[in-house]
């Protein structure tokens, strides 16, 4: 088992090191407009939880998650090579949709503030102002 620190430290690796594959290495059209959001990794380094979004929502996650699941065992490889561990984790990846709900709530926002600023000034505002 190794420390907290250490843990935290393999997943940083390894999303820096992912997303460089994803980008560089990878060719399925599947995977084309991913990004990892978040990568954790258990103290006994058995499993690394991988944190994927893409800009196409979640519309897209089920061939994402198909071309993630075809490529995982390359990505485990190649990970391997860079990321210098005695036992490499097992790769699992889940669909993150907090970007998405992130966005929609940005949207709802925006959509509010600009009601707010075409609504005309309630009879309360205007009585106190003049």
């Amino acid at each position: 088992m190794v420390s907290k620190l250490r843990s935290q430290r393999i997943a940083e690796r390894i999303f820096e090191e992912l997303s460089t594959l994803l980008i560089m290495e990878i060719a399925d059209p599947r995977l084309e407009n991913i990004s990892i959001t978040h990568v954790s990794v258990d103290r006994e380094l058995a499993f690394a939880k991988i944190y994927v979004s893409s800009y196409d929502g979640s519309a897209a996650s089920e061939k994402i998650m198909e071309g993630l699941s075809h490529a995982k065992g390359f990505l485990r490889r190649q990970l391997s090579r860079l990321i210098p561990l005695r036992s490499f984790p097992q790769l699992r990846f889940i669909w993150d949709p907090i970007p998405e709900r992130a966005d929609q709530i940005d949207k709802l926002l925006d959509s509010l503030l600009e009601d707010d600023d075409t609504s005309p000034p309630d009879e309360e505002d205007s009585h106190l102002n003049g």
